[in-house]
């Protein structure tokens, strides 16, 4: 009986390592993550609500995550370059101009927001693009992503820049709308902000969508598409923690689908967590182009998109197209 009972507790005791090993296995992965105001945050809602369900900040993946929403890229980049945070919801541009000026100490794991740029008027007058000639266009962002996203257009299709088109630059969205109503005015605007502006004059209609006239322009030899956000994550994190990063990816993929199949849904957790009101989101979401694109999909597009930005000012992605390495394919 003795004997039996020694060998019992023996067996216990073994079971109980092996299973202390496969739990040490399975260690979780804490992961920082920090996202812009706006659409590059909304398809992380869900993933944001299913931490603040659970008491302990798990998701389903099993990791524990901590969510940053920032009001502008001079808050993100620091945090990425410090190291600070693990994981960031920046624009495609700043994804390169920080690849090229760390010595490549960042990987681009998705694309998450595609172009979110209307040319909006107020009389319905601009139906295609040659309806822009003789037109005056108010717009901000000089210098960034919407005067090389508009001239690119514009150049493509045509259009002699000192002589059809008049383009106005100001410093803010609200300067341009102010502007609009006069005869043969236009204005450049990013979502959500176009769904703020109609709230306050319903004159106010989309008249083109840059992202679609920017894909008429692509050839065979470049498939890139307009990006507005990409997911990034730093180059030591991701060598370090790669199952932890794909399970990050599956996670934000499922959110992602969420926000675009439940727009109403999404809409409350979005005001719920600060990014904009609930109203104005339902409404923006169907036109602030929300996606997952992983792998050599992401790899083709974004490349190709970098490529047209790097003819027109290489400054505006840190000097060159980052190398194959910049691209995360598992």
């Amino acid at each position: 009986m003795k004997k039996f009972t020694v060998a019992f507790i023996c067996v216990t005791l073994i079971m109980f390592l092996m299973a202390g090993c496969g739990k040490k296995k399975e260690e979780t992965v804490d992961i920082n993550i920090t996202a812009l105001k706006g659409p590059t945050a909304m398809g992380m809602v869900k993933m944001m609500e299913d931490i603040g369900a659970d008491a302990e900040g798990f998701t389903e993946d099993g990791n524990p995550y901590q969510f940053t929403i920032a009001a502008s890229v001079d808050e993100v980049t620091p945090k990425l370059v410090q190291g600070n945070t693990d994981i960031a919801a920046i624009p495609a541009n700043l994804a390169s101009v920080l690849y090229n000026n760390t010595d490549g100490q960042l990987r681009v794991l998705a694309i998450n927001t595609l172009g979110v740029l209307y040319l909006v008027d107020t009389d319905g007058s601009i139906q295609s693009v040659s309806d822009l000639k003789g037109k005056t266009i108010y717009a901000s962002g000089k210098g960034a992503t919407p005067e090389y996203a508009l001239n690119y257009i514009l150049s493509g299709n045509g259009f002699d820049m000192e002589k059809d088109v008049v383009i106005e630059w100001k410093a803010e969205h609200s300067e341009c709308v102010a502007a609009l109503g006069n005869k043969g005015t236009v204005a450049l605007l990013p979502q959500p902000f176009v769904t703020v502006a109609q709230a306050k004059n319903d004159k106010i209609q989309i008249g083109l969508d840059l992202t679609e006239e920017w894909d008429k322009l692509q050839k065979e030899e470049n498939k890139g598409t307009m990006i507005t956000g990409v997911i990034v994550a730093r180059k030591e994190f991701v060598e370090k923690n790669p199952e932890a990063v794909n399970q990050f990816l599956d996670s934000y993929k499922e959110s992602v689908e969420y926000v675009n199949q439940n727009m109403a849904e999404a809409a409350a957790l979005i005001e719920k967590y600060d990014i904009v009101p609930a109203a104005v989101a339902e409404k923006a979401l169907p036109y602030c182009n929300i996606v997952f694109i992983e792998g050599n999909e992401m790899k083709e597009k974004l490349s190709g998109y970098l490529d047209i930005l790097e003819k027109q000012n290489p400054k505006s992605i840190g000097g060159e197209v980052p190398a194959d390495e910049f691209y995360y394919i598992r």
